[in-house]
């Protein structure tokens, strides 16, 4: 690896490093914003999902890395929003996958 390769590539972790800074100063000042409380999880959320793309993709080399390493990654988002979602069938009167001990 020469000279400007690693230049390069210290750019790229630099500008990583700024964004990550920025967003978050910008979840900081979404705290400060009186937003009702869905919609502050939601943008908190988002926030925090971008940031934790940038950090698997730049400093976990995912954006370098196989495409099944991807499909993985992928997996398991699917998986991660199937369990996160899976307690709202009880509100929308779905019976519960297991049952419930009263």
């Amino acid at each position: 690896m020469d000279a400007a390769e690693v230049k390069a590539h210290v750019r790229v972790y630099v500008l990583v490093f700024s964004a990550l800074a920025v967003l978050t100063i910008v979840t900081v000042a979404i705290s400060y914003i009186h937003l009702p409380t869905p919609s502050a999880i939601a943008v908190a959320m988002a926030v925090a999902l971008v940031k934790a793309g940038l950090v698997a993709a730049f400093f976990m080399h995912l954006a370098s890395e196989r495409h099944i390493i991807h499909w993985v990654l992928i997996l398991c988002l699917a998986f991660f929003a199937f369990v996160m979602f899976l307690p709202l069938g009880t509100n929308l009167g779905i019976e519960p996958l297991w049952p419930l001990s009263r």
